[in-house]
């Protein structure tokens, strides 16, 4: 369960218009200076945002579902609150220096920095990287002259020039929109693998954001699946991030 509301909570959450339909055909050759200009450009333009996902968490051994309400206001603060017919499970926190979050069913909180986060859950996470996610943006920058493009259908691969040891990473950009279709990694030594599927996009006030969101990672025999609804979004609203962990819960931990 505490994996469950961290991971939904931290790295996989984002309805009013129509998705954004995809173009049909083969992408045109661009030089990858000009994919990357078009990726950064889709990035949705927005102070605050508030909004309603419903989340699916499958694993070995269980399915559940939870419904998860987000706030953002944007490159400073995301806050998470997961909730159950009405009933609060945990609410989060998160800074580009700081993770804060408690769940109600145990009565325990973390309060601290990314690196220890990162190391429970097994791979590295940080602030730029889940609002990336959540966002339908590369989670690692896509640099000219360090990627390599070529054109899969109606997508673009891009793909580091050097990949560093035992790590893989890949991404496919829809030429429609440049926006990613998806992106994996994978670490073939641990037999390691994420990869993060964007079903479809919607347009809402000129800014391109996630309908749906598939995540799937495994590790050896093991395997974890995570699928996003986004119920409703409001960019620029007025909003707080009310946060305070409750008295008498126990440290994580981790």
């Amino acid at each position: 369960m505490k994996k469950l509301l961290v991971l939904a909570l931290f790295t996989w959450v984002l309805v009013s218009c129509k998705g954004t339909k995809t173009v049909t055909g083969s992408a045109e050759n661009l030089a990858v200076k000009n994919i990357v200009t078009s990726h950064d450009a889709a990035s949705p333009e927005f102070n605050t945002l508030a909004a309603r996902v419903y989340v699916v968490y499958e694993d070995d051994k269980k399915q559940q579902s939870i419904t998860v309400s987000l706030r953002m206001e944007k490159d400073k603060v995301i806050w998470m609150k997961a909730s159950l017919i009405g009933i609060t499970l945990a609410k989060a926190k998160i800074t580009p220096d700081r993770v804060s979050y408690y769940e109600t069913v145990g009565g325990t909180y973390f309060d601290g920095d990314f690196s220890l986060l990162s190391e429970w859950l097994g791979t590295e996470i940080n602030f730029n990287k889940a609002q990336a996610i959540l966002l339908g943006q590369s989670i690692f920058p896509i640099e000219n002259g360090q990627y390599t493009s070529a054109t899969q259908g109606d997508k673009y691969k891009l793909q580091p020039t050097t990949q560093p040891f035992n790590f893989i990473h890949s991404v496919l950009l829809l030429s429609s929109n440049f926006k990613v279709a998806s992106e994996t990694l994978s670490q073939p030594n641990e037999e390691r693998i994420l990869s993060i599927r964007y079903d479809d996009y919607q347009t809402i006030e000129g800014s391109i954001y996630p309908s749906e969101i598939h995540v799937m990672a495994s590790e050896k025999e093991s395997t974890t699946k995570i699928d996003l609804t986004y119920r409703k979004i409001e960019p620029n609203v007025s909003i707080n991030f009310p946060f305070t962990i409750p008295d008498g819960y126990s440290e994580m931990k981790l």
